[in-house]
C-alpha cells in the first residue's frame, strides 16, 4: 500500500502494509481495509463493523466529514474557486491538529474498550460544504457554548455525554427564538419531569428483573476516621440502576446492622428477583451475606471479583522478584513523566502510546504499566540512542544515565517478561469482569484458564508455577468462588460443550447446589430433573445446526433464550443465573457528592430535593452506558480479550454534585423544620 496525499495519513499510521492496517492517532484503534476505513472512524460515522473514534478533536472530525462529502469525481487539482476556500479551511484545520494527535488524549487512554461500555460520541451525519458566512456562524456558536463552560466551571469531559450533543439538536430544532429553561424551572418543574421519565424507566427494569433476575451491587466507602457510606445499585443485562445512599457511620464493621440494611434493599428490589448480592469481603460483610443466605435460602451472596483477582496480583507483587520489577518499571515511568521535553520524545518513539494507567487500580495499573514497557522495550532504548535525545540536555543528567542503565540491563528484562507473562492471564478475567455486563458465565474457565496459562509458561516445572497457583488457589478456593461461577460455567454452552475443557466434579456440584436453591417449588425441581439430560445430550433444539454455531457466537443467556425452549424450567434457572454481573467496583462513584449529602445537615423537604437531584444524576449516567453499548450482551472470547484497551472503571468518573445553592431559595413554607 502506498502513501499517498491523503490528508487522513496526518491522524493515523500505518502498522502493517501487507494487511493494509493502519492505527488512529488518538485512540489507537487499528484497522483493516487501509485509509479509506479510517476516515470513517475518524468522522465518527458508523460504517459496517467500524466504531467511531471516541478521541477524536471536533476540527480533525469535521475536517474529515467535509473530505467524506466530497464526491470523488470533485478530487482534483483543478477545484472551482469557491472550493478553494473550502480546501484551505480543510488545510488550515488540519494543520492546527497536525501538532495535537500525539498528546490530545485524556489520562493516557488506550483506545476504546467494549464500545458497549463508553460514554460515545453520537454519530453525525456527513456535513455538507458551508461557505465562509455559515462557518462564521458556527465559529461564533463555538465560542458561546465554550464560554458558558469557562464561565460555570463545567468539566470538558461534559461534552463526551451522548446528551451534550442531543440538547444541541434539539435546540437547533426549535429555531431562532428559542427561550432557555430558567433557574426556576430547572430546579422545578424540569427536575420533577425528568425524575418521571426515570421512574417509568425504572418500571421496565423491574419487568426485566422478572425474567432476567438481577444482581444488587453494594459499593462501600470510608474517609478512615468518622465517615463511612454505602451506595447500592441493581444491575441486569438492559443496564444498571442506582438506588440510595447510606450513611453507616459508626454501624460499619456491625455485621447485624448491615444484614438489616442489605435485607431493606433485597425487599425492596423483590426477593423473587434477586439473584445475589455483591459486597466487600470485609469480614463484616461476608457474615452479613451469610444471614442474608440463610433467611432466603433462594438467593447468593458473593465477593466482588474485580477486588478479590486484584487481590491476587497484589499478593503476587508481594513476592520479592516481582516487587523489585514493578519498582523499577516505576522509577522507568516516573522519569519520563517528570519532564514535558523526555514525556514527548518518548510518545514520539511509541507512536503516542502511554506507559501509564492513572485511572485503574493501583496494582492492576502497575502490571499494565510494566507491559507497556515490555511492548516498547525496542523503542525506549532506541530513545536513549537517538541523535535527537543525545543532543539534548537531559542526556547528560545523572537520572538519565541511570535509567538508560536500566533500559540496558538483561535481568530486568527477563524478569519483566515473566512478570508480564504471569499476571497477564489474571488481568485478562479481571478486564472480562470489569463492568455491568453478564460476565457470571465465564469466571470459572477464566481461573482455570489463567492457571493452565501459567503453567505452560513454565513449561511444567512445579517449582516455579505451583507458588502462583498457590496464590491463586487461596483468594479462589477461600474468598471468591461460589456455586452460582460453577453453575453459570456449567450451562455456559460455549464451555459445557467444548471437549477440550473439563468438567470437573466441582462444576457439577456447584451446579446442583444452584439448583437447589432456585428452583424453590418442588414442581421444578421435578422439571429440571426431567430436562437436565436434554441439555447434556444437546438433545432437540439444543442439537440444532444454528444452536450448535450459535454456542460461540450468542451470548450464553441469548443463546437460552433462542434454544432452551423445549426444556423452559431449566431454560429460566439458565437465563436467571447468566444474565449476572461478577463485579461491584467497575463505576467510579464520585464520593465527595454523597459525603456532602450526608455531612449537611438538611431539614426533610432539602432531603428530598437533592436526593431527586442525586437519584436523577446518577441514574442519566448509568443509562448513558446501556445506550452507548447498543443494548447487546455480546460473547467472550478468553484469547480475545485485549487488556490495553479501555476498562469501564477508566472512563469519567460521575461528576460532583458541589452546587446545592438552589436549595437556599426554596420557599419559607418549605423551610421549616419537619
Amino acid at each position: 500500500m502506498v502513501r499517498g496525499r491523503d490528508a487522513c495519513w496526518e491522524h493515523c499510521v500505518l502498522v502493517d502494509a501487507t494487511r493494509q492496517k493502519v492505527r488512529c492517532n488518538y485512540c489507537q484503534r487499528e484497522f483493516s481495509g487501509g485509509v479509506y476505513r479510517m476516515k470513517f472512524h475518524l468522522a465518527q460515522i458508523k460504517n459496517k463493523d467500524i466504531v467511531p473514534c471516541s478521541e477524536v478533536p471536533d476540527d480533525v472530525r469535521d475536517h474529515i466529514q467535509r473530505i467524506l462529502s466530497i464526491p470523488k469525481k470533485q478530487k482534483n487539482p483543478k477545484r472551482p474557486k469557491v472550493e478553494k476556500a473550502t480546501a484551505n479551511g480543510q488545510q488550515n484545520s488540519s494543520s492546527a491538529s497536525g501538532g495535537i494527535h500525539q498528546n490530545n488524549r485524556s489520562s493516557g487512554q488506550h483506545g476504546s474498550s467494549c464500545p458497549s461500555l463508553l460514554f460515545r460520541h453520537p454519530s453525525p451525519s456527513i456535513q455538507p460544504i458551508v461557505d465562509d458566512t455559515q462557518k462564521q456562524r458556527q465559529d461564533d456558536t463555538d465560542k458561546k457554548i465554550a464560554v458558558f463552560f469557562f464561565h460555570n466551571s463545567i468539566p470538558f469531559s461534559a461534552a463526551k455525554s451522548m446528551y451534550y450533543q442531543e440538547m444541541v439538536n434539539a435546540i437547533a430544532e426549535c429555531g431562532v427564538g428559542y427561550i432557555a429553561p430558567s433557574y426556576e424551572k430547572l430546579r422545578s418543574t424540569l427536575l420533577e419531569k425528568v425524575k418521571v421519565d426515570i421512574d417509568d424507566c425504572c418500571k421496565k427494569y423491574r419487568e426485566e428483573w422478572k425474567e432476567t433476575g438481577c444482581t444488587i451491587l453494594c459499593d462501600n466507602w470510608s474517609d478512615e476516621r468518622t465517615k463511612s457510606l454505602v451506595v447500592f445499585s441493581v444491575a441486569c443485562p438492559k443496564g444498571t440502576l442506582f438506588l440510595k445512599s447510606v450513611d453507616v457511620s459508626g454501624h460499619e464493621e456491625d455485621a447485624t446492622f448491615l444484614f438489616e440494611l442489605l435485607e431493606s434493599v433485597v425487599l425492596d428490589v423483590g426477593v423473587e428477583n434477586v439473584i445475589q448480592v455483591i459486597t466487600d469481603s470485609a469480614a463484616c460483610y461476608v457474615y452479613a451475606g451469610r444471614l442474608l443466605m440463610t433467611k432466603y435460602s433462594s438467593l447468593f451472596w458473593s465477593p466482588c471479583a474485580a477486588y478479590c483477582i486484584d487481590k491476587m496480583l497484589e499478593d503476587i507483587s508481594k513476592q520479592e522478584w516481582v516487587a523489585m520489577v514493578l519498582e523499577e518499571a516505576k522509577t522507568i515511568t516516573k522519569y519520563f513523566y517528570s519532564h514535558a521535553w523526555t514525556l514527548n520524545m518518548m510518545r514520539k518513539l511509541t507512536g503516542g502510546r502511554e506507559l501509564i494507567r492513572p485511572r485503574i487500580t493501583r496494582f492492576v495499573a502497575n502490571y499494565l504499566s510494566l507491559r507497556s514497557i515490555v511492548i516498547h522495550e525496542e523503542n525506549l532504548k532506541h530513545m536513549f540512542s537517538h541523535s535527537e535525545w543525545l543532543s539534548s540536555i537531559y542526556s547528560r543528567r545523572p537520572d538519565a544515565q541511570a535509567i538508560k542503565s536500566l533500559l540496558y540491563l538483561d535481568r530486568f528484562w527477563r524478569s519483566a517478561h515473566e512478570v508480564v507473562s504471569v499476571s497477564e492471564p489474571l488481568v485478562k478475567i479481571l478486564r472480562i469482569v470489569d463492568g455491568d455486563m453478564p460476565a457470571m458465565g465465564y469466571m470459572y474457565e477464566g481461573i482455570e484458564r489463567a492457571k493452565l496459562a501459567i503453567q505452560a509458561y513454565y513449561k511444567g516445572v512445579e517449582e516455579k508455577y505451583v507458588p502462583i497457583w498457590d496464590i491463586i488457589d487461596r483468594r479462589w478456593n477461600m474468598q471468591l468462588h461460589s456455586p452460582l461461577h460453577a453453575a453459570a460455567a456449567f450451562l455456559n454452552p460455549s464451555i459445557f460443550y467444548n471437549p477440550n475443557f473439563k468438567i470437573d466434579l466441582r462444576m457439577r456440584n456447584g451446579f446442583q447446589e444452584a439448583m437447589i436453591k432456585l428452583a424453590t417449588a418442588d414442581k421444578d425441581k421435578i422439571e429440571i430433573t426431567k430436562e437436565h439430560p436434554v441439555y447434556i445430550n444437546a438433545q432437540g433444539a439444543l442439537g440444532t445446526d444454528f444452536a450448535v454455531l450459535g454456542r460461540k457466537l450468542n451470548a450464553p443467556g441469548d443463546w437460552w433464550a433462542s434454544y432452551g425452549y423445549e426444556i423452559p424450567t431449566l431454560q429460566r434457572a439458565a437465563i436467571r443465573i447468566l444474565s449476572q454481573p461478577c463485579s461491584s467496583y467497575w463505576y467510579r462513584w464520585n464520593w465527595s457528592t454523597f459525603e456532602s449529602i450526608h455531612n449537611k445537615k438538611r431539614n426533610k423537604v432539602e432531603m428530598e430535593k437533592f436526593n431527586d437531584l442525586l437519584f436523577v444524576h446518577c441514574n442519566l449516567r448509568l443509562q448513558a452506558i446501556y445506550r452507548s453499548r447498543d443494548g447487546k450482551s455480546k460473547p467472550i472470547i478468553y484469547d480475545e480479550v485485549d487488556v490495553s484497551l479501555e476498562w469501564p472503571s477508566e472512563s469519567e468518573s460521575l461528576a460532583p454534585l458541589l452546587d446545592d445553592s438552589w436549595l437556599d431559595n426554596l420557599p419559607l413554607e418549605c423551610r421549616s423544620s419537619p
